[in-house]
């Protein structure tokens, strides 16, 4: 995992079913291209899409995904569906982080995963994740799941983003080889899925309550949040319920006292810590 890497153009990755990833040194957003390619049939279930460098990342509610070169992570793979009810697609993403969280916990980073899906190093982020259900042209749903990782850059990078930010390289104290990062999260994340299939999400929301550091803390959840970068700070556009962080429940949402004493299931928000 610290070895010296490749060049990127002469990286060997592939998605699901080893399907040969897609490889952009430059691109506008590997989430954009890949939601195109699907809708027009140009990409079935299981490919991968990466990029060296983003001109127009982005994260969840339109942020800016800030996506320098040479130095991280930016990918979409397209999930496959069938045999998961539409009721459990939102669990996936949630899936991923967790299984993308025990991949960086092996190399020696000690991070844990706040509700739903961001991976943070004590409060700093390092890892987004994105998701849309796209139909292919034979109306069958798949999902396009982006991620960003901030790998070896230097946190400083980021500081006018205004958010805390971190990067696997500040975490571990290593330089490390994206390439063969890339293949583990992605093998790990198809064996997931199989687990899933068969499962459901349970024993990742008992791994996630191992690894939790949030329960029992104070947090905001940020309903129907229409937040950007310009406004994620007056919360414009949204609800805000603060209050205490209970529990994940079985099926992966979120149970949270508010401050006026209502205790709600939160299946789909922000939470603010």
């Amino acid at each position: 995992m610290f070895s010296t890497e490749k060049k990127f153009d002469q990286w060997k990755v592939c998605g699901f079913n080893g399907l040969q990833a897609e490889l952009f040194d430059s691109i506008e957003s590997t989430h954009s291209l890949m939601k195109e390619r699907a809708r027009e049939g140009l990409a079935a279930p299981g490919s991968l899409i990466v990029a060296n460098c983003q001109t127009a990342g982005r994260g969840r509610h339109e942020r800016t995904w800030s996506s320098p070169s040479n130095n991280n992570i930016y990918f979409n793979l397209l999930l496959p569906l069938d045999g998961i009810p539409a009721a459990r697609f939102a669990q996936i993403t949630q899936i991923a982080a967790l299984t993308f969280a025990e991949v960086f916990q092996a190399m020696g980073a000690a991070v844990t995963v706040k509700w739903p899906n961001d991976i943070l190093f004590e409060k700093s982020k390092f890892c987004g994740i994105l998701a849309e259900i796209v139909f292919l042209p034979v109306a069958k749903p798949a999902l396009n799941l982006g991620v960003g990782i901030n790998v070896n850059s230097d946190p400083s990078e980021y500081n006018s983003l205004g958010r805390a930010v971190t990067t696997l390289k500040a975490i571990t104290g290593n330089t490390i080889n994206r390439e063969i990062l890339l293949r583990a999260l992605i093998a790990a994340l198809e064996r997931a899925m199989g687990q899933f299939k068969a499962f459901g999400i349970s024993p990742w929301v008992e791994a996630w309550r191992k690894m939790d550091q949030f329960i029992g803390a104070r947090g905001t959840v940020v309903v129907n949040n229409h937040c950007t970068d310009a406004n994620h700070n007056s919360g414009e556009g949204s609800i805000k319920k603060s209050g205490c962080i209970l529990d994940m429940q079985p099926d992966g949402s979120l149970l949270f006292k508010t401050d006026d004493g209502d205790t709600i299931t939160v299946y789909s928000a922000d939470l603010e810590i």
